[in-house]
């Protein structure tokens, strides 16, 4: 059955799936509708920094004829997606946002998630734009230009990973693989109105990818749908007895979305995480909260120590990685994080070494929480995407500078390693643009994250708007 570029681009990722393991729709035909959507929409948004059509339609053309062959297909077969300039791609330069890495060689093969997405028979058609060495929360990246918001294209679309939520939203491909240090999936999902998963600090093989702080970073998926979250991040799962800090043993599936929340012991954050929203980012988890039953406020612990043990530990090992050419190619760095990486090596060793002892303190404090709560609730970000180079922004009467204070809110939950779902929701206030809402569980119970995620979709609170570009 014949279908039209714009009826697939409305499909999610996992309905897609479907549609092309049933034979109505070929993966030529989905890749190509990817295809014509970037090229038609990319020079307003600018989310990718190449392409790859070729090898996405070798293999699409693969999926085609393993279907003709009568083959049961994987469970992406055909589905097109996208990877953060941090992932190796064989035969293409790893460039991570920046103008230094220009010169490296292409990468030998591809990192381990992208292999594992090629297996599930997903199609890749090209790398997206980042805050360079992803530190930062905006992607307003000099060398690259900056992404824009499809919601408004005056607007941040978020970062380090802004080009990931910037081409979900805006339908050019229905999942993105990024990274989460401090807030680097949530804070685009936030600002695109997409949903995004942060897994366990370790869940996913981190080998291949880029680094920007390996005693913090976090992979994960971007996604059009609940559903499609699940699928890529059931996909994205696997030992890798190759990577030091893959601490996961084995598979976990999500299991049934539909099992709904009944028995789940949902709390909202209160204190430090009401404290840094706006009305608007209070009004979004409120509507979530009040969907999910969830009435009781409950404090985290030391959100504001966490966020600044995050803080020191991310600007060290920032710092330390790049030194040598911070001390010979400083002028081609970013101007918007050269001086803080700089600064960040020059960060005393006891003030980093005391920075880690509390983040072990930190994590027994915050899992505790989860002997009487299964999920719990809290705003993604502050406000709705800020302008484009905007400096400052108003945080209840407070002038707080942009882009460190876009990650007050998730910077004190990836410290502590716990799983998170971004929901899209809409809340009043905020100009028709989206504010996510944070659903947090306890390491490795990724599943009842996507649990609450699902209820507050089929429910209608969290969802994606359809862009007009």
């Amino acid at each position: 059955m014949k279908t039209g570029a714009d009826e697939i681009g409305d499909m999610t990722s996992f309905a897609l799936a479907r549609a092309i393991a049933a034979g109505e729709i070929s993966a030529r035909e989905a890749t190509l509708a990817s295809i014509t959507r970037i090229d038609s929409t990319d020079d307003a948004i600018n989310a990718f920094t190449s392409t790859s059509y070729p090898r996405a339609l070798q293999e699409a053309d693969a999926v085609d004829a393993r279907r003709a062959r009568g083959e049961v297909l994987p469970p992406l077969a055909g589905v097109p997606y996208a990877v953060k300039d941090l992932f190796d791609v064989a035969g293409e330069v790893t460039r991570a946002g920046s103008k230094v890495n220009r010169n490296n060689p292409p990468a030998a093969q591809d990192a381990f998630l992208v292999s594992q997405m090629q297996s599930a028979g997903a199609v890749l058609v090209g790398s997206l734009n980042m805050d360079e060495y992803a530190y930062g929360f905006t992607t307003e990246n000099t060398h690259y230009g900056p992404t824009h918001n499809p919601h408004d294209l005056t607007r941040t679309a978020g970062g380090s990973s802004g080009g990931c939520g910037a081409a979900v939203a805006a339908r050019q491909v229905g999942i993105a693989l990024g990274s989460d240090t401090n807030g680097s999936i949530r804070v685009p999902s936030s600002f695109c109105g997409i949903w995004g998963l942060k897994p366990t600090f370790g869940r996913l093989s981190r080998r291949g990818s880029y680094p920007f702080v390996q005693s913090i970073d976090h992979l994960g998926p971007f996604a059009d749908s609940v559903e499609s979250l699940a699928l890529a991040y059931d996909v994205l799962q696997g030992p890798d007895p190759l990577d030091p800090g893959s601490h996961a043993l084995q598979v976990q599936p999500v299991g049934s979305l539909h099992q709904g929340v009944q028995g789940l012991r949902i709390g909202l954050l209160g204190g430090y995480f009401h404290e840094f929203a706006t009305a608007p980012a209070r009004e979004a988890v409120q509507t979530a909260a009040q969907m999910l039953g969830a009435m009781d406020a409950v404090e985290w612990p030391d959100a504001a120590l966490g966020r600044a043990a995050a803080f020191i530990i991310s600007a060290s090992e920032g710092g330390s990685q790049h030194l040598e050419d911070l001390r010979t190619q400083a002028d081609d760095f970013e101007p918007l994080s050269v001086d803080r990486f700089i600064a960040g090596a020059l960060i005393p060793a006891a003030w980093y070494l005391r920075a880690q002892r509390f983040r072990r303190i930190y994590r027994d404090k915050v899992n505790a929480l989860f002997q009487h709560w299964d999920v719990l609730l809290a705003p993604a970000t502050p406000v709705a995407a800020p302008v484009l180079g905007s400096e400052w922004l108003d945080i209840n009467g407070t002038q707080m500078p942009t882009r460190p204070s876009i990650g007050l809110l998730t910077q004190p939950v990836s410290f502590a390693g716990c799983p998170v779902v971004a929901a899209p929701v809409w809340p009043s206030g905020t100009g028709g643009l989206p504010i996510g809402v944070q659903i947090i569980a306890a390491p490795w119970r990724e599943d009842l994250a996507l649990r609450a995620a699902f209820a507050l979709q089929a429910a209608g609170i969290a969802h994606l708007k359809t862009v007009e570009l």
